[in-house]
């Protein structure tokens, strides 16, 4: 057994020592003297393979140890493109990926013989139809948010935050330029505007993060007069204010630094070639009343756009406490974002991806129903992402309290991802998730951004065709009723009858309320601080 593992190694020295012989007898053979070179190489590879003391697998298997390593770096392709079910997300099936990917190219994404799902499992959810149904010749749903002059009509689809160092530039231009030519809105990410995310004149939210990036002074706090000038962007119809990430929440956020060139530094007014991190919380504001302060700054520094936050839900007291600020102050945000855990990023600790956070479709009926109870629901819209690919999708988060959905991955799919998961370190295949020009130029700004507004114009068809056959029109008209769970293989519940509504305003009447997290907390939150009283 000793001598098996060191085989490959024994005959590269007999090669190179038979090689070495031929040369000095035949020293007109060139050949002899190139293939002796090349042995020797590998001579070499094996003696530091032996003598290292890192990897044990190399020390015991010089060179063949390798072989180890090379198979290990291509098992996620090996997996995804021969070993992998189509219904197998990981973290999206091949059939999701499928369906983005058709419907970029304007078909409807169709499914041959038959479902792939599991009907009769539990957790299985489907959407009653109607025995009438409507055509919805209008799929281009819009919904309201703000009042005034800049009140913004937003698409019932948008693209989530993708800052730009997190993907490439020509990735910021398609998903510009695609947003333009759909009417939809674009969401900046918390690295900021820059001149990519202006050249094409698409709708954006502007998200403001805990680094402050285009709005910072030198210190990294945040910078009122510099808010003000780019919030004047006619280009800018709403500002987020982001709390945390679904897919990260309480870490803040990450751009590693192989994607910190110097060009994103002097966007960002960071060091280059640095790991860029955001604190794990603002700055200019401790409390909830502090938030709302903000938020009404940021409203007034604006001109008067809508202005929101963006949040995953932890502690349910934390999100109460600041309904109880809003109730209490009057200042109610326009929207609010609720990222889930299931939300992607481009890079994340594994334990905060996996175990921290809530997941979309809970926190969008806790958030729902707080703001129900509150008697703040009709005043103030909610927003949705995570993991949202498809019509139903879509259907379904709306069902549960969403007006409307932001997607990232998906419009990425659209753009060319094929989900290698090399987004942390600038190897990205494709030119999406990398900051390495020599990749990037793979993208196609113009055939990109026709891709990117076809996808969302075939969802909302989609969406339109799944919204008349439940008896509908408008995706505004779904509840909790409409959603069927099956809990057992013998038993089906409504949505509604699982996640129950809360009463309107019941928190300022002797009623119960149907939410436990809202009755045991409401009573202990205050708007002075996250931190329930005793």
């Amino acid at each position: 057994m000793f001598m098996m593992r060191f085989i490959p190694f024994l005959i590269v020295v007999v090669a190179l020592s038979y090689s070495i012989l031929l040369f000095w007898l035949l020293p007109e053979s060139a050949i002899f003297g190139w293939v002796s070179i090349i042995l020797l190489f590998i001579f070499a590879f094996g003696v530091f393979d032996f003598t290292q003391k890192k990897s044990p697998v190399l020390r015991n298997y010089p060179l063949v140890g390798r072989l180890r390593f090379l198979l290990q770096e291509i098992r996620p392709q090996i997996r995804q493109y021969f070993i992998e079910a189509e219904d197998e997300e990981v973290p999206f099936s091949r059939q999701q990926h499928t369906m983005v990917t058709e419907r970029s190219k304007g078909k409807d994404g169709t499914l041959p013989f038959g479902t792939l799902e599991q009907v009769y499992n539990t957790e299985h959810v489907w959407i009653n139809h109607s025995l009438m149904p409507h055509k919805v010749d209008n799929s281009d749903f819009r919904i309201s948010v703000g009042s005034g002059t800049y009140c913004y009509q937003i698409s019932v689809i948008n693209i989530s935050g993708t800052s730009f160092g997190a993907v490439s530039a020509p990735v910021i231009e398609s998903f510009n330029k695609g947003a333009f030519i759909g009417g939809f809105s674009h969401n900046t990410g918390e690295g900021g505007i820059t001149p990519y995310h202006q050249k094409h004149n698409g709708d954006l939210i502007w998200q403001i993060g805990t680094g402050y990036f285009g709005c910072r002074n030198r210190y990294g706090e945040f910078d009122a007069e510099k808010f003000a000038e780019k919030a004047s962007l006619n280009q800018v119809k709403m500002i987020e204010v982001k709390l945390s990430q679904g897919a990260k929440p309480g870490h803040g956020g990450v751009l590693l630094a192989p994607k910190v060139t110097n060009e994103i530094a002097a966007i960002r007014g960071v060091p280059s070639g640095v790991n860029c991190i955001s604190p794990v919380q603002h700055s200019a504001f401790y409390t909830p009343e502090g938030l709302l302060k903000f938020v009404h700054d940021l409203r007034d520094l604006s001109g008067g756009k809508p202005i929101g936050f963006k949040l995953a839900i932890g502690h349910p007291w934390e999100f109460l406490a600041i309904v109880k600020a809003i109730v209490e102050t009057g200042i109610k945000p326009d929207f609010i974002t609720v990222d889930g855990a299931e939300g992607g990023t481009g890079a994340a600790p594994s334990e905060f991806s996996d175990h921290i956070g809530s997941p979309l479709r809970d926190a969008i009926v806790y958030v729902d129903n707080a703001l129900r109870a509150a008697s703040l629901r009709g005043a103030i819209k909610i927003a949705a992402s995570g993991k949202i690919v498809s019509s139903f999708d879509i259907a379904r988060i709306c069902a549960l309290g969403a007006d409307w959905v932001n997607m990232a991955r998906p419009f990425m799919f659209a753009a060319g991802c094929i989900q290698a998961r090399t987004c942390h370190n600038g190897n990205c295949p494709t030119g999406i998730a990398t900051m390495d020009p020599t990749r990037s130029r793979a993208i196609d700004v113009d055939t990109k951004a026709r891709a990117i507004a076809q996808f969302h114009k075939t969802t909302r068809q989609a969406l339109a065709k799944l919204v008349g056959a439940s008896g509908l029109y408008s995706p505004d008209e779904l509840t909790r009723r409409h959603l069927v769970h099956r809990v057992s293989q013998s038993e089906i519940m409504l949505a509604s009858q699982i996640y129950p509504d809360a009463e309107q305003g019941v928190l300022f009447s002797k009623s119960m309320c149907d939410d436990p997290r809202i009755e045991n907390y409401w009573s202990r939150v205050t708007k002075d601080s996250f931190q329930p009283k005793v």
